[in-house]
C-alpha cells in the first residue's frame, strides 16, 4: 500500500512539473481557448454563474461546469492565460494517477506505469493538458463513468452498487461539461459491449435506477436552473446547436470521412503505432482476465468514438480526443506483452512505427522553412481557406534552427528501432 502511494505521489509530482510550468507564457491561440476564458471572466464580472455569456450575451453552445473551474482558477490566479489553462493541468495530474490505479488493478504496477507513460508520451494527449479547452475534463468524466460501469464485469467479486451510482454521477458531470454527447458515447459503448456479451449479466432495474439517479442529479442541474428562471430559449438553442453539429459542417469545420483516423495516427504517436498491433485477435482463453476483458471495452470505445465522429459532418481535432484513452491503453497492452515476452520489434511494427515517425520528423524539419517563406506561399494562392491564410500571417520569428528538433526526433526513433544492443524494455520506454 505504501509503495502504491509512493508511485501516486511520484506521478503527481512529475505530472505537475510537465503540465504547470510556463502555462501562461503563450497567448490564448485557439478559438475555444479564447471564448471559454472570456465566458469565465464574464462570470466574475457579472456574478452570474448560471448563464454562460460571451460579450455579455447568452452563449448556449456549452453548459457551465468547465467555466466554473476556470472562474475559480481566475479567482486564485487572476484573469490571465495561466488561470485559463490551470484546470486542465489539474485534470492531467488526476488523469495520470487514475490510469496508474486502474492499470495496477487490471494487471500490476508495471502495466499502470506503462499506460501512464504511453499517455503522457504521446503528442496530443500531452498537449491538451496544457490547453484551455473543455475536452480533457469531458473525456475524463466519460472514461471514468465507463470504467465504474465496467467494474461489474471486470471485478464481479468486489463490485458494489455504489459503483453504478458513481458511474451515473460521472456521466452527469460529462453532460454538465459539454452536453448530451457524453451520455451518447457512454450509452453506445455500454450497449455494444452488452450486445457482444449476448446480454449476459444485464444491468438490473436497481442498477439502472441508481445510474439514472446519479446522471439526472448532476447532469440536469444547469438545464433545470435555466428552465426555472424562464430561459427555455437557451435550452432550445443549445439542443438546436447540438443537432447542427451532427448534420452540418458547423463554422466551416468540415473534412473527409477519414479525418479523425489521420489525426489519431499522428497525434497519438507513439502509442498509436503500438496500439495497431493490439487490434489483432489473441488466442481465445476459456476465462478472460480483467485486463483482457477491459481490452474489449477499450476496443469498443475506440470504434464508437472513431465511427461516431467520422459520421458527424463537423470535423474538429478535439472531437476524437476521447479515443486517447483506448489508444494509449491498447498501446500499453501491446508494449507490455513485448516486455513480458522480451520479444523484439517485428518487421511490420518497424515499418509502421518508422513510417509515422518519418512523416512527423520531416514535417517538423520543413515547418520553419515553410514559415520563413510564408509570404510567397500566401501570394501564390495555395491556401484557399481565408481564416487559415490570415493566421499564417501572424508575426512569428523563425530562425531555421527549429529544424534541429525534427532531425533529433528522427535520429532518436531510428536508433530506438535498429539498435541491437538496447534491450526491448528500454526501447519501448524511450519511444514514449
Amino acid at each position: 500500500m505504501i509503495k502504491k502511494y509512493a508511485y501516486q505521489l511520484t506521478i503527481a509530482f512529475f505530472a505537475a512539473l510537465l503540465f504547470i510550468p510556463f502555462l501562461g507564457n503563450v497567448h490564448l491561440f485557439d478559438w475555444d481557448e479564447i471564448n471559454f476564458a472570456e465566458a469565465a471572466r464574464e462570470m466574475l464580472v457579472t456574478g452570474n454563474y448560471a448563464t454562460v455569456q460571451i460579450d455579455f450575451m447568452p452563449f448556449w453552445e456549452k453548459p457551465p461546469l468547465f467555466f466554473w473551474f476556470q472562474a475559480l482558477s481566475m479567482k486564485l490566479f487572476g484573469v490571465n492565460e495561466f488561470a485559463a489553462r490551470f484546470p486542465n493541468a489539474v485534470c492531467g495530474i488526476i488523469t495520470l494517477i487514475s490510469l496508474f490505479n486502474i492499470g495496477t488493478k487490471l494487471k500490476d504496477e508495471n502495466f499502470g506505469l506503462l499506460w501512464v507513460l504511453a499517455y503522457v508520451g504521446s503528442f496530443l494527449p500531452f498537449f491538451y493538458f496544457k490547453s484551455g479547452i473543455i475536452d480533457p475534463w469531458f473525456n475524463y468524466f466519460i472514461f471514468m463513468g465507463i470504467y465504474f460501469s465496467a467494474k461489474k464485469y471486470l471485478f464481479p467479486n468486489t463490485y458494489k452498487l455504489k459503483d453504478v451510482f458513481i458511474s451515473g454521477v460521472l456521466i452527469g458531470l460529462a453532460v454538465l461539461t459539454k452536453g448530451p454527447v457524453g451520455a451518447l458515447i457512454y450509452g453506445l459503448t455500454v450497449g455494444v459491449f452488452l450486445a457482444f456479451n449476448k446480454f449476459k449479466n444485464f444491468p438490473t432495474f436497481k442498477e439502472t435506477g441508481l445510474f439514472t439517479l446519479g446522471l439526472i442529479s448532476f447532469g440536469s442541474i444547469w438545464f433545470i436552473e435555466e428552465l426555472v428562471n424562464g430561459r427555455l430559449n437557451i435550452i432550445i438553442e443549445f439542443i438546436v446547436y447540438q443537432i447542427r453539429l451532427l448534420k452540418t459542417q458547423d463554422a466551416g469545420h468540415g473534412g473527409p470521412f477519414y479525418y479523425h483516423f489521420i489525426v489519431l495516427i499522428f497525434g497519438v504517436f507513439a502509442a498509436s503505432a503500438y496500439a495497431f498491433f493490439a487490434f489483432f485477435k489473441e488466442k481465445k482463453e476459456q476465462e478472460q482476465s480483467p485486463l483482457q476483458l477491459f481490452k474489449r471495452w477499450m476496443l469498443i470505445l475506440f470504434w464508437v468514438v472513431l465511427i461516431l465522429f467520422s459520421v458527424v459532418k463537423t470535423k474538429i481535432v478535439h472531437y476524437s480526443s476521447m479515443a486517447y484513452f483506448p489508444i494509449t491503453f491498447l498501446g500499453a497492452y501491446y508494449a507490455y506483452e513485448l516486455i513480458v515476452k522480451q520479444k523484439e520489434f517485428s518487421k511490420a511494427f518497424k515499418l509502421l512505427y518508422l513510417s509515422i515517425a518519418t512523416i512527423i520528423g520531416l514535417a517538423i524539419i520543413f515547418l520553419p522553412f515553410i514559415a520563413i517563406n510564408k509570404q510567397a506561399i500566401i501570394e501564390s494562392g495555395m491556401i484557399k481557406d481565408v481564416f487559415a491564410s490570415e493566421n499564417f500571417k501572424a508575426n512569428v520569428h523563425w530562425s531555421g534552427f527549429e529544424a534541429v528538433i525534427g532531425i533529433i526526433f528522427l535520429l532518436g526513433n531510428y536508433i530506438i528501432v535498429f539498435a541491437k544492443s538496447i534491450p526491448v524494455t528500454k526501447k519501448i520506454v524511450a519511444s514514449f
